[in-house]
Formats: C-alpha cells, structure tokens, sequence
C-alpha cells in the first residue's frame, strides 16, 4: 500500500512537472514571438524618427543658406545703388563746375587747375563717357571774334585734360561765342560769369 502511495505520488509529481515545464516553454515562446514581432515595428519607428530628423535638419541647412544667398543679394543690391548714387553726384558735380576766363583770354587760371585734374580722373575712371567743352563768351566784341574766342577756350580746357591723359577722341569741343550768357546784365560781374567753358556729358 506505502508502495503504490509513493509510485502515484511519483507519477503526480512528474506529471506537475512535465505540465509546468511545458506552460513555461510555450509562455517563453509566445513571448519572444512577441519580441521578434515587435522588434521590427521599433526598429522601423527609430528609423522613421532619424530619418525625419535627418530631413528637418537638411530644410534648416537650405532655409540658412536661402537666407545667406538673400543677405548676400541684399548687400549686392545696397552696395550697387550706393555706387550708382555716388557716381550720379560725381557726374553732376563734373557738369556743375565751369572753368572762368579773363578778358579776352584764353589760358587756364590756377585756381581752375585743381578742378580740371578732377575731371581727368572722373574720365580716367569712366571710360565709356564722352563729353562737350562749351567755350562761351561775353557780350563785347563782334560775333566773328567771340566764337573764335570761345574756342580756344574750349581748345584750352580740352588740351589740359588730354596732357593728364584724356583720350582726345572723348571730348568735343565747341564755342557758342556769346550766344548763352549765364548772367544777362551788362556790367563786369555778368561778364565775368558769362567768359566760361561749360563741362556736358554726351555719351554713357
């Protein structure tokens, strides 16, 4: 009787056993099924997460340099305008100063030199300008002698640009005699305004 006790007791033991081992075996697959099934989900979402960061970084790189290349444009755009406003004030300061004569002379004062080496480097540093000397005259003395006056006026500046180093083929020179007074009244401060040589320019 002790006997058969102990073999039922044995066969119930082992029997447990086997049970549980096996619950545990099957547990131990469905988990790591589980496991493999739920890995590739990760790994792809970890992939989706570094590649959108990837992209997000890649938009910011090109959002900075869209933003760099427009400064850059944007800087272009100011200085070129800068430049061109200098160069308008250049041009109108070259055709706003005249050259003045004495009476019934020729030559270029002193105090007009400085003002004509300035136009020889306005020209040196333009060189698809052209321009018109304008030898100009006052009222006294015949037609005849006043455009004759006015160029070698005329001449006289032009000759002074060209020893600085003015192509001769740039600048025109003509004489208008007394045909255009600045100033209309017939006394020595009208005349002396009115014996000039006038600066255009003609070609850009």
């Amino acid at each position: 009787m002790k006997r058969n006790l102990i073999i039922v007791t044995l066969a119930v033991f082992v029997c447990s056993t086997i049970f549980l081992l096996s619950s545990c075996a099957k547990k131990q697959v469905v988990t790591e099924e589980k496991e493999i099934k739920a890995a590739p989900k990760e790994v792809a979402k970890v992939e989706k997460e570094r590649l959108a960061a990837k992209e997000e970084e890649i938009e910011r790189a090109e959002r900075v340099k869209i933003e760099r290349l427009e400064e850059l444009e944007s800087a272009k755009k100011r200085e070129a305008d800068a430049k061109k406003a200098w160069q308008e004030r250049r041009s109108a300061k070259f055709e706003a100063e005249s050259v003045y004569f004495d009476f019934d002379k020729s030559f270029i004062r002193t105090e007009y030199r400085p003002g004509l080496k300035k136009k020889a480097e306005f020209l040196k540093d333009n060189l698809n300008i052209h321009i018109r000397i304008e030898g100009n005259c006052d009222e006294r003395g015949t037609n005849e002698y006043n455009l004759a006056l006015g160029e070698r006026r005329a001449d006289s500046a032009k000759k002074f640009l060209v020893s600085l180093g003015s192509s001769p083929d740039r600048i025109e020179a003509i004489s208008y005699g007394e045909e255009r007074p600045l100033a209309l009244g017939h006394n020595e401060g009208s005349w002396g305004q009115n014996r000039r040589d006038d600066f255009v320019i003609i070609k850009k």
